[in-house]
């Protein structure tokens, strides 16, 4: 069980598992291979990033019978029926298998430590992360900042060498003759549950995202406002 693949899509098919069956949240984040902490969230309704349920028993990769079995005993390890088949992608943001997904605070420590001119977008281009990750690490209000121990992303791998270098060498060519003061640390979480911890950190998460398509929105409203007063003057001198 321990090599059982995951779900295509584990965290769409864990939305629907959530939403549609009796499962436990252990059994539905070790059969979608993700933290509990996350279905928890996603069942609380809290995540930052909503998901479109994905039926895993259409997809071919669980039966009916087999969710059954684990509604009856919560111990019962659900197994999958069909491995999805892989997918090779030429584009897009970076992909990090499950298996090394636990690794990215990790090696996102480690370059904050030992490379503090690399940009957040550029360590969120070559980790594959979100900023407020980033943020939550750097600010040590990360929920499992306790357990987060620098170490190098090349030999985690989750970059190349050379992909590493590159962004170094790149950050270092910007790097501005006075370091920026340090802004000052969030609240210190350090003392609140694991729980307590990814909820926070969704939370930043969700509403820094609602902020940025607020101020997209007012920025579209403005710009049609000037395009509407422009045609309006034109309109006045013909």
């Amino acid at each position: 069980m321990a090599d059982q693949p995951t779900p295509l899509m584990p965290h769409a098919t864990a939305t629907w598992l959530v939403d549609n069956t009796g499962l436990s949240f252990n059994q539905i984040a070790d059969f979608c291979g993700i933290h509990v902490l996350e279905v928890q969230a996603m069942a609380d309704d809290l995540a930052g990033s909503k998901y479109t349920g994905r039926d895993p028993v259409h997809a071919g990769e669980l039966t009916l019978d087999e969710i059954e079995k684990g509604q009856k005993d919560s111990e019962y390890r659900l197994k999958m029926q069909r491995a999805p088949v892989a997918v090779s992608r030429t584009k897009g943001p970076r992909y990090t298998p499950v298996s090394k997904r636990q690794d990215k605070p990790d090696g996102i420590a480690w370059l904050l430590r030992n490379h503090p001119e690399v940009t957040d977008a550029q360590i969120s281009k070559l980790i594959g992360t979100t900023r407020n990750t980033i943020t939550a690490i750097r600010e040590r209000s990360h929920w499992n900042i306790q357990n987060i121990q620098p170490k190098d992303p090349v030999t985690l791998g989750l970059c190349s060498q050379r992909e590493l270098d590159s962004v170094v060498a790149r950050a270092a060519k910007n790097v501005p003759a006075d370091s920026e003061a340090e802004a000052p640390a969030p609240a210190d979480l350090r003392g609140a549950s694991d729980k307590e911890r990814l909820i926070e950190e969704l939370r930043a998460e969700r509403d820094a995202n609602e902020k940025a398509a607020a101020e997209a929105a007012q920025e579209a409203e403005a710009a049609a406002w000037l395009e509407a007063k422009r045609a309006s003057e034109e309109a006045g001198d013909a």
